[in-house]
This record gives C-alpha cells, structure tokens and sequence, in this order.
C-alpha cells in the first residue's frame, strides 16, 4: 500500500510539474484591432538597449485585425506593434502573453483599449496620464514665456509646475504601492530618480560641500535599478540609465569613466544576460569612440572582463581579436610614454633617435606620398609647422614615411619643402606599428616634452588648435 502510495504521489508530482511548464511555455496570442488600417502586413518588435529588432511578422485583415502568435512565450520586455508606415505603439509583455489590444489610426496611444492585460492597462493608463500632463507642461512654459515680465503670473506657473512634478510622482508612487508585483511597477521604480536631501551647512548657514548634492544624486542615482531582472534589457529605459550615468553623471575623462563603468558592470554580475549585455556594448562603445582617450576604458573593460574567465560567452577566437586590439592600443593610451624610434633619414646613413629632440612639442606623424589624405594633409600641417614656429612655440615634427617608394617618399619631401626631422621605415624594421596603431595614413600623434603622448588621431587644424589651447591652460 505504501508502495502504491508513493507511485501515485510522484506520479502527480510529476503531472503537476508537466501541466506548470506546459502553462509557462504555452506561447503568446496578441491580437491587435487598428481601425483605419487594412489588407496590410504589420509587426511585432521588441527593444533591447538602444536597439528595435523585429520578432513577429503578420498580414492585417480587411476589417483591421491581425494576430500575433506563437508557440513559445515571449521574453518579457516592452514590446511594439509597428504599422506600415513605421510609426508605431507600444505594449508590455510579461506573464500575460494572451490579450487583446484595439485602437484606430487617429491616436493610437490615447484611443488605445486592453482587454486580459492588467498590466497593459497599467502601461496604457500611464501613457495617457503622461502625455496629458506634457500637454499641460507645454501650456504652462509658452504662457511663462508670454508674462516673462510678471513676477506674480510667472511665480504662479512656476508653482503650478512644480505642482504638475509632484502629482507625476504620486501617480507613479501610487502604483508602484497598489501593484507591487508587476513588470510595470519594475519599470517606474528603474525610472526614478533619488530626492536630493538640502546640503549641510556650517552654523553661519553656508554650504559646507557645493558638489554634495550631485554627489548623493549619481551615489544613489542606482539604488532602484534591478540589475538581476533581464527583463529590463528589452526596454530603453535601463540602456538610459547607465547612459546618463556613465556619461552625464561622470567626467567625461578615462580615469573617472573606469569606476563608474565598473560600478555597472559589477552590478551587472547579478544576471548573466545583463552581464554579457554591459560587459560587450561598453566595450564596443568606448573602443569605437571618435572622443580622444576614449580607448584606455576599452582596454580596462577587455583586461578586466573579456581576457578573463568572467567572459563566458567569449570563444578563444574572440578573446584573440580582442587582445590583439588590446595591443594595439596600450602601448599609445594617452599619458604613456611614446616609443622611442630610432630611424634613417633621407640619406640613408644618418639615424635620428625620436627622443633626441629637445622642444616642448612633438608631433609625430606616420605617412604615405601615395596615399590622397596625405596629400592634403602633410603639407597642410607643415604650414602649420611653419606659422607656430614662426609664432616662437617649441616645436619639432618627427616625420616617418611608410609603404611607399623611396624615391617616390624623397620627392614629395622636395617638392614641399618639408623641412623637418625626415626618416623612414620602409621595410618595417624597428617594428613600428607594434608601439602605434596605424591602421589609416597619415596618423599624428602630439607629445609633450618629457615624449608623453598627450593627444592622437588628429588632423592638422586640431594640432595647432590643441597646442594654442595646452599653452594656454599651462599659462
């Protein structure tokens, strides 16, 4: 009996078990009714950081209804019905994968009506009350703009405006307390900002600390944000978040960049698809940067997250792409020590060392007579050259001609009189593009007078323009 027993009670275990993961992946059905729209095709697309990717594609009926539908569920996020004409709205998706959503072409947002989603309606409500209130805002900033010169009437915008803030605030604190456990509450707590408590001030009533407030503000500017829900990845609001804070909350310089990506990162640990979604679009974000400097953030990232275990994703041909560019990189991050080259000069027997130069600046530039760039910009920075030598500024350029023709690299210095430190390194034999990435011609580097690489990838306007600028900030 107590065999049969224990037989049977497993048996409904495992049908219980069964029937619980045939509900969870029973698929989605959306169906969408769009007056005004027919005999179309529309579709269904999700975020994913700053991103849209289409997920479902359907054909619109003549009466404007279409469904979306398939076996799998839906990873949650917040998802949208694109029409033809490529506007479109948007819906929320979490456990409720079965609902049904109507709305015409007129407003798709305002006439828009749920029927089996709570929190579609939550979503929807919030929406309405939203775009409501910027209409109201809107009012409110031309008629503050028209009595400019009333300090009555604009004091009273002004309150009525801060008054519209708090009600947005209630609205969402509201929610967030009546439905604690939906994806949208979720959404509206990442979306909140920290109130900022009045700075401490000293018994004479001054301010003791004038960044406390911006620094409780980014300290706590997180708190709210859950990184272990993945779900948040298929909306943009948390792609906004660490935008705002890594580049509106941070100096934007390497060394303040790297704790504050580290601070998302780490974070990020609290769920892989999070992880591997910061570790990589920060990584590709700051190694493709046109901001100067920008690439030592690629380097920390890829040393610290990609060239390590913690990468799981990464296969051992991506962890050599990335640290061949890693190497790439390092030797000229900004604030390093520039290599010493040693090369011959136009004459073939005299070798000029990079560091023998004694001036507060020096440029050095990689270059090619048959490349069309260098043609332009060579002897565009040699006027240059000329104007700041004229002007007194300690300058040198050290010259290097690159895969080219000797004979055809001397005549191009002949016929623009370039009077400057000319050496070459035809055949690659002080392993030059080791110590410098060159991937492009010319490439000019700025170093100061200890051989420091203060600025790179400049174009000779920048050269002049950084150099007036340094001599006068050292002023």
């Amino acid at each position: 009996m107590k065999k049969l027993l224990h037989i049977t009670l497993t048996f409904l275990a495992f049908c219980l078990i069964s029937i619980a993961s045939l509900a969870k992946s029973s698929g989605y059905e959306i169906k969408v009714h769009i007056v005004g729209l027919s005999d179309t095709t529309c579709y269904l697309g999700n975020h994913y950081g700053d991103k849209q990717y289409v997920k479902d594609t359907v054909h619109v009926d003549q009466n404007g209804w279409m469904t979306f539908a398939g076996k799998e569920n839906l990873d949650g996020g917040i998802y949208l019905v694109i029409l033809p004409n490529k506007t479109y709205f948007e819906i929320l998706i979490n456990d409720e994968q079965k609902f049904t959503v109507e709305t015409d072409t007129l407003d798709y947002v305002g006439h828009l009506t749920v029927t089996g989603s709570l929190e579609n309606r939550l979503f929807n409500d919030h929406q309405k009350f939203l775009i409501q209130k910027g209409i109201e805002n809107a009012d409110l900033k031309s008629k503050l703009d028209f009595y400019k010169d009333n300090k009555d009437s604009t004091a009273a915008i002004k309150k009525r405006m801060a008054d519209m803030d708090k009600e947005v605030k209630q609205y969402r604190l509201k929610l967030v307390q009546d439905y604690p456990n939906t994806f949208m509450a979720k959404i509206i707590k990442t979306m909140q900002e920290p109130d900022v408590p009045e700075a401490p001030k000293d018994a004479k009533g001054n301010v003791i600390d004038s960044m406390f407030q911006f620094n409780y503000f980014k300290a706590h500017f997180l708190d709210n944000v859950d990184f272990s829900d993945e779900r948040l990845l298929r909306t943009p609001i948390l792609f906004n978040k660490v935008k705002t804070y890594t580049q509106q909350l941070t100096v934007p310089m390497p060394d303040s960049i790297i704790p504050s990506v580290d601070t998302i990162i780490i974070k990020s640990r609290a769920n892989k698809e999070v992880f591997k979604y910061h570790v990589a679009s920060l990584a590709n974000y700051y190694e493709t940067s046109n901001i100067m400097g920008y690439d030592k953030v690629f380097v920390h990232i890829s040393e610290t997250y990609y060239l390590t275990d913690e990468a799981y994703w990464a296969d051992s041909t991506l962890k050599e792409k990335i640290r061949e560019r890693v190497n790439k990189i390092k030797p000229n991050i900004l604030g390093t020590p520039a290599y010493n080259l040693v090369m011959p000069d136009t004459t073939y027997r005299n070798y000029r060392k990079l560091y023998d130069i004694k001036a507060k600046y020096t440029v050095l530039v990689f270059w090619d007579p048959t490349c069309s760039h260098c043609k332009v910009e060579v002897p565009e920075l040699h006027h240059i050259y000329d104007s700041l030598k004229s002007k007194g500024v300690s300058l040198e350029v050290y010259s290097v001609g690159i895969e080219s023709d000797p004979e055809l690299w001397k005549k191009f210095i002949k016929d623009h009189n370039l009077d400057w430190i000319n050496v070459s390194d035809l055949y690659n034999n002080t392993n030059f593009r080791d110590y410098y990435d060159i991937y492009s011609t010319p490439v000019i580097y700025l170093l100061d007078d200890q051989k420091r690489i203060i600025a790179k990838r400049l174009d000779p306007t920048k050269v002049r323009d950084f150099i007036d600028r340094d001599m006068k900030e050292k002023k």
